[in-house]
């Protein structure tokens, strides 16, 4: 890395701050909790999902997310909240982005998401990727505007946030 290592710190933070799409439900279901961060997630009131250790997680969107993760400085902020490095942010780390390039993604990102979510039927589930895939999985009567629309998000999901796990095969859509 070049430059200034502290400068890059803080405009790894003004990204995840600004960005938000791995606490907002738009990216996963659901976080990691170490065994030692379930009752200190309850009381913040997290969602807590599982106790097991490849299951042992709280819900997205969380709670605490309210356009900025509100305990982002605390010693509560959940320790794979604070692993967890997106391709975007990788790549602003490593300095092959800048932060304007990096900002313009996320917002790009942003109005894609807009986009596919005005596409998507009315839900009690307040969960973008959950909604998001099942859609895909059972469109019903095909929606070429929903299926292309939504086919371009996922593939800048993965080329963009190095998420591609939403569904089997893009290729499908």
């Amino acid at each position: 890395m070049t430059g200034n290592h502290a400068s890059n710190e803080s405009e790894a933070s003004l990204l995840c701050k600004s960005c938000g799409l791995c606490c907002t439900g738009h990216l996963f279901t659901w976080g990691k909790l170490r065994s030692a961060e379930l009752k200190s997630a309850q009381a913040l009131g997290l969602k807590v999902l599982g106790t097991e250790p490849n299951q042992r997680g709280f819900s997205q969107p969380c709670s605490l997310w309210a356009g900025q993760c509100t305990i982002y400085t605390s010693p509560e902020y959940p320790h794979f909240c604070g692993l967890y490095k997106c391709k975007l942010l990788k790549e602003l780390m490593d300095e092959s982005v800048t932060l304007p390039e990096a900002l313009t993604v996320v917002q790009q990102a942003k109005g894609m998401i807009k986009e596919v979510d005005e596409l998507l039927p009315v839900s009690l589930n307040n969960n973008f990727r959950e909604r998001l895939v099942s859609q895909l999985e059972n469109p019903g009567e095909k929606d070429l505007e929903f299926q292309e629309k939504a086919g371009t998000l996922l593939v800048f999901y993965r080329d963009r946030f190095g998420v591609k796990d939403i569904v089997a095969d893009l290729e499908e859509i």
